[in-house]
């Protein structure tokens, strides 16, 4: 269950608002595999008359097709000899809300259902659904009495081009939106805030609260922070973030990329991800990596150790729900404020683990995901690697201090999608924690990416080979 904010939208809410004529469109919205928002746009009559409680339906390939919509062979979930046929989209209201970034228009995150798909042929959770997948991990959590806590810092480059411009001229010569690095730069900020200001106005409008924005370590790139929440609400959160900045983009006649190294010569987009877990609830709820002691680990409890362990002796076992893309390891270069070994330390950034704040704020923030991940997969993989941790008491490393890069000792993460895959379709855990069918599914999706990339010829391999072979 999310966690309302204080701008969610009721559904009396909507409806007043339906009949002031304030609201007249809902957007009744789903994850793909790749985190976009897939849906349809309702009538906002029809939404309070139909879609509220029965919400919609839709076909099955969706989970199914690559990034140009094409439906690929080889899936069991859904295929032409199944007939490609539809699942239930049921609309999770308590993640109703203002699409800020758009007119008279309301938003709502849909679960995915398969009616008859139960034992007793009555509805379940789609298995291979991003949602789904994070709400069995939370549901093990509230087993154990805990919650978690979360936050996604998410980084992009922003373009004077249109997106139909970027296309028209193939995705080379663009003009980013800076033309020197600009990291914490106020001026560079001040140039840009037409676009980033309207963006932190349009998520506050959404119910996502906003903390700040700020330049970063590469020209045109920014990174646009918001507030904390569980898990699946920051999960939500972070989706329809990153959705309203390109909608908001394209009517701006800009565009942003959240692809993880749009250019070899910039830093990367990353997705940095931090956790946290809670015990108790109302007065008494604690953050439950805290403890009272003054041991090895200072105030930090056993349930710290051990998630920390695991969610570390478990990165290349989910690999590929944290860089899911062929350009998404070419981010882990040495030097280049993206993580490229396995390693903890306090607030030390070469690490692909940093822990950072004390008492009721202590979090493990996990600087591997780049900002072209699912958060749902992220994050479920987070949580399931953390859990394996705590019920088998695996201990973390000693923190490492230095620079990390320097290291060549520590584990490193996987060089390539095709590598990750293979980590992630070989692991006994993956396979414990979601089922064969969904690791086959998810493992059949990536390498469907790794295989289109080997089939392509590269701007790269023409100026290479063209005229010197």
């Amino acid at each position: 269950m999310t966690i309302s904010t204080p701008d969610a939208m009721s559904p009396d809410t909507l409806r007043s608002l339906v009949e002031a004529d304030e609201i007249d469109t809902v957007l009744v919205a789903f994850t793909d595999h790749y985190g976009r928002l897939m849906g349809k746009r309702f009538d906002a009559d029809f939404f309070l008359a139909d879609g509220l409680d029965h919400g919609t339906h839709g076909c099955n390939y969706l989970l199914t097709v690559d990034m140009e919509m094409e439906p690929v062979p080889g899936y069991q979930f859904a295929n032409w000899e199944l007939g490609y046929g539809d699942f239930h989209l049921v609309p999770d209201l308590a993640t109703l809300t203002w699409a800020g970034w758009t007119d008279r228009t309301a938003l709502v995150l849909c679960d995915l259902v398969d009616d008859g798909g139960g034992v007793d042929g009555g509805p379940v959770p789609v298995p291979p659904g991003p949602r789904s997948m994070l709400q069995s991990q939370v549901e093990r959590l509230a087993e154990r009495g805990l919650s978690a806590m979360a936050a996604s810092e998410l980084e992009f480059f922003l373009y004077d081009d249109s997106y139909r411009e970027v296309h028209d001229k193939g995705y080379v010569g663009l003009e980013p939106a800076g033309y020197y690095i600009e990291d914490y730069h106020l001026l560079q900020g001040g140039r840009v805030e037409p676009y980033v200001g309207a963006a932190r106005r349009a998520l506050r409008r959404t119910g996502i609260p906003v903390e700040n924005s700020k330049g970063e370590w590469g020209r045109g790139q920014h990174e646009l922070n918001i507030r904390y929440a569980d898990v699946l609400t920051m999960a939500d959160r972070h989706t329809v973030m990153k959705h309203a900045m390109k909608e908001l983009a394209e009517g701006m006649g800009v565009a942003v990329t959240f692809m993880a190294k749009p250019h070899s010569a910039e830093a990367g987009n990353s997705c940095h991800i931090h956790l946290s877990l809670w015990s108790g609830s109302g007065d008494d709820r604690a953050n439950a990596f805290v403890s009272g002691g003054d041991g090895d680990y200072g105030d930090r409890s056993d349930l710290f150790r051990w998630f920390l362990g695991g969610w570390m002796a478990n990165v290349v076992d989910f690999m590929p729900f944290y860089a899911p893309t062929v350009n998404a390891y070419k981010r882990y270069t040495d030097g280049s404020w993206a993580p490229t070994r396995i390693a903890w330390s306090q607030d030390n950034r070469t690490a692909g683990f940093r822990v950072v704040g004390h008492g009721s704020s202590l979090r493990i923030e996990c600087r591997i995901p780049g900002a072209d991940c699912n958060p749902y997969l992220a994050y479920a993989a987070a949580l399931a690697s953390g859990l394996h941790g705590i019920e088998n008491r695996t201990e973390p490393p000693k923190a490492f201090v230095g620079d990390v890069y320097q290291a060549a000792d520590l584990p490193r993460v996987p060089y390539t999608l095709d590598q990750a895959v293979a980590g992630f379709r070989s692991s006994e855990l993956a396979r414990a924690t979601f089922g064969d069918d969904v690791v086959e599914h998810y493992s059949h999706f990536y390498e469907v990416e790794v295989a289109a990339w080997n089939q392509a010829v590269t701007d790269w391999e023409r100026q290479r080979y063209f005229e010197r072979i």
